[in-house]
C-alpha cells in the first residue's frame, strides 16, 4: 500500500469557549490516501494549527521531518512499523507532545486506509477474538451548582447509561463546593449508577486535600478519582495512589509507552487513560497497554471529541484485556456529535463495536465544510 497524499484539516466551530476544558470544540481531520484513491480518516486532539504544522514541516535533516515529508511515497506493509519510522525519521523535533499528538492522527488513519484496504475492521485487525459491546460511561463538565449536577446526572440516567464521569469545571476551588458536588451526584445516581469524579489538576500539587476529597469519594462509593494533579507531580500520584482510598486514574496528558513506563515504575497510578488522539495512536495504545499488563494497571482509554475518536477508542476496547468500559461525551458540541455520517449504535449503556472495514466511520462532508478552517497537503 504506497501513500500517495497526506491531508491535515483544520475544523473549528464558530463559537469557542476558551475557558472551558472541552476539546470537542475543534479538531484536527488527518486524511492520508493510498496511489489506489483509497483515503484512511484520523484525528488529533491537540491544537490543530500547531499539529498541522507538525505534518507541514519540510526535511530539516535526517531525523527531523514533517510527517507528510516522511509518508507520501512510503510503501506501508505494517502498520506498526510504519509508526516506528514516522517516529524515529521526526524524532529530533517531536518524540513528545506536539509531534507525538499528530502523529496519533496520522496513525489512526492509517488503521483506517489499512482495514478498508483488506477489508477488515480494526479490532479484527488487532486482536483474534474482539468484543462486540462495549459498556459506556457517559462524560460531562462538572456544573457549578448541585442544582445543575442533578440534572446533569439525571439526563445521563434517562439516556440509559449505567455510569457518568464529571470533571473539571470548579473542581479544587472550594472544599465545600466539592463535598456538595460530590454528595448531588450521588444523590441523583442512586445506588445503582457508577459515578467518577475528574478533578481537572484541582488540586495541584496537594497530596493532603487529595487525600480529603478521595476519602469524600470513597464513601460515595465513587469508582476513581482522575487528575486530581499537574501531569508532572508524580510523586503527588505516587503518594496518593499508594495510600489506597480509591483508585487514582490519569494519563491522558502522557504519550507513547516511554512516558508510561516511568508512571509504572514510580507505582504513581492504578488506572492509565492514554488518548488515542494523543498518546501515538492505535499502534502506540497497543504499546502502552503491553505495559500496563506487564506492571498490573488498568488501561481505560481516554476519549473526548469526534465519531473518529470515539470508533478507533471501541477498535481498542475491543480487544485491551480486562474489564472494559469506554468514556462517551455527551457534551453538545455540534462538531463533535456531527462529523460522522454512520451512527455507533447505543443501547442500554453499551457501544456496539464497528464492522464496517477500517475504522467503520464515513465523515459527513457537510459538517466538515461547515467547520472548515484550512486544509493542507492538496
Amino acid at each position: 500500500m504506497k501513500i500517495s497524499a497526506l491531508e491535515a484539516v483544520v475544523l473549528r466551530q464558530k463559537v469557542v469557549d476558551s475557558t472551558r476544558a472541552d476539546g470537542g470544540q475543534d479538531s484536527l481531520l488527518v486524511k492520508v490516501f493510498s496511489e489506489d484513491g483509497q483515503f484512511g480518516v484520523g484525528e488529533v486532539d491537540s491544537s490543530p494549527e500547531i499539529c498541522q504544522a507538525v505534518i507541514d514541516a519540510p526535511a530539516s535533516h535526517s531525523i527531523t521531518s514533517g510527517l507528510r515529508n516522511l509518508l507520501v511515497g512510503h510503501e506501508v506493509s505494517d502498520v506498526n512499523e510504519t509508526w516506528e519510522y514516522l517516529y524515529r525519521g521526526s524524532i529530533y523535533a517531536g518524540r513528545r507532545g506536539a509531534g507525538i499528538h499528530a502523529l496519533s492522527g496520522v496513525d489512526m488513519a492509517l488503521w483506517d486506509l489499512w482495514g478498508k484496504t483488506i477489508c477488515k475492521p480494526v479490532a479484527e485487525m488487532l486482536g483474534t477474538t474482539p468484543r462486540t459491546r462495549i459498556p459506556l460511561y457517559a462524560s460531562r463538565l462538572m456544573e457549578r451548582t448541585p442544582e445543575l449536577v442533578t440534572e446533569t446526572v439525571s439526563e445521563a440516567r434517562a439516556l440509559g447509561f449505567g455510569a457518568i464521569k464529571l470533571g473539571w469545571g470548579p473542581i479544587g476551588e472550594s472544599r465545600s463546593l466539592d463535598l456538595a458536588l460530590i454528595a448531588a451526584a450521588r444523590d441523583a445516581a442512586g445506588s445503582e449508577m457508577a459515578l467518577m469524579l475528574d478533578a481537572g489538576y484541582g488540586y495541584g500539587r496537594d497530596v493532603a486535600e487529595a487525600t480529603f476529597i478521595a476519602s469524600a469519594l470513597a464513601d460515595h462509593g465513587f469508582q476513581w478519582l482522575e487528575e486530581p494533579f499537574y501531569p508532572d507531580e508524580i510523586e503527588a500520584y505516587a503518594a496518593l495512589t499508594n495510600k489506597g482510598i480509591l483508585p487514582i486514574a490519569a494519563g491522558e496528558q502522557n504519550a507513547t509507552r516511554w512516558e508510561f513506563l516511568e508512571l509504572a515504575r514510580a507505582g504513581a497510578l492504578d488506572i492509565w487513560q492514554p488518548d488515542i488522539a494523543r498518546c501515538g495512536g492505535i499502534s502506540e495504545v497497543m504499546q502502552i497497554a503491553s505495559v500496563a499488563n506487564e506492571y498490573g494497571v488498568r488501561v481505560v482509554p481516554h476519549a473526548w471529541k469526534t465519531g473518529i475518536l470515539k470508533a478507533a477508542s471501541l477498535h481498542a476496547n475491543a480487544v485491551l484485556e480486562g474489564e472494559r468500559i469506554q468514556e462517551w461525551s455527551t457534551a453538545d458540541n455540534p462538531l463533535a456529535q456531527t462529523l460522522v455520517k454512520s451512527v455507533v449504535p447505543i443501547d442500554e449503556g453499551h457501544a456496539t463495536v464497528p464492522t464496517s472495514p477500517g475504522l467503520g466511520v464515513e465523515l459527513d462532508e457537510e459538517v466538515v465544510e461547515r467547520f472548515h478552517v484550512s486544509t493542507s497537503g492538496r
